[in-house]
């Protein structure tokens, strides 16, 4: 997958304007939340939800570009389904945990950060399509653990479940 088709898939899923109160993003538009809106308008703070509803489509894609692909070091990994999963974590979940697991399904050091160490084993690694499953098992883990240990996450279990399974279709 190109990063254009990773950024359309992503925005499939991350529709229009929500301000839900159990998510800790708070408001968003196209899945890209106040804090994240109005660090890309150069304001000191978060965006009003104003501002965030008011967001067109264009600079969202911009953001992602941004954030979660060449801020974490995803923008090199050349297999596409790999990226995917990584970008797609890193929307719902965090580039730095999205980084995390990676390194977990390699073997290497944890620490969030996409590295010579990360990009070493990555490089090495004879089976790019299993460690893609094997990160995305370790997001299924997570959505389980984010639940239990807080209930009001609960409210967007089955929609992360639901976007996890559709990666396993791609996959």
């Amino acid at each position: 997958m190109t990063d254009d088709e990773i950024l359309s898939y992503v925005l499939k899923f991350e529709g229009g304007f929500t301000d839900n109160p159990n998510d800790h993003g708070g408001p968003t538009n196209f899945g890209i939340t106040a804090a994240d809106y109005g660090q890309f308008l150069g304001q000191a703070t978060p965006a009003s939800a104003e501002q965030v509803r008011a967001m067109t489509r264009q600079e969202a894609v911009e953001i992602y570009r941004t954030r979660y692909i060449a801020r974490p070091g995803f923008g090199p990994i050349a297999d596409g389904n790999l990226k995917l999963v990584l970008v797609d974590s890193g929307v719902l979940f965090g580039t730095g945990r999205a980084t995390r697991w990676l390194q977990q399904a390699l073997g290497v050091a944890v620490d969030g950060t996409l590295g010579a160490q990360t990009t070493a084993a990555l490089a090495a690694c004879a089976d790019v399509a299993k460690l893609t499953r094997k990160v995305l098992g370790l997001r299924f883990c997570a959505i389980a653990d984010i639940v239990a240990a807080n209930q009001s996450q609960l409210v967007f279990l089955r929609g992360w479940v639901n976007r996890a399974a559709a990666l396993l279709d791609l996959l």
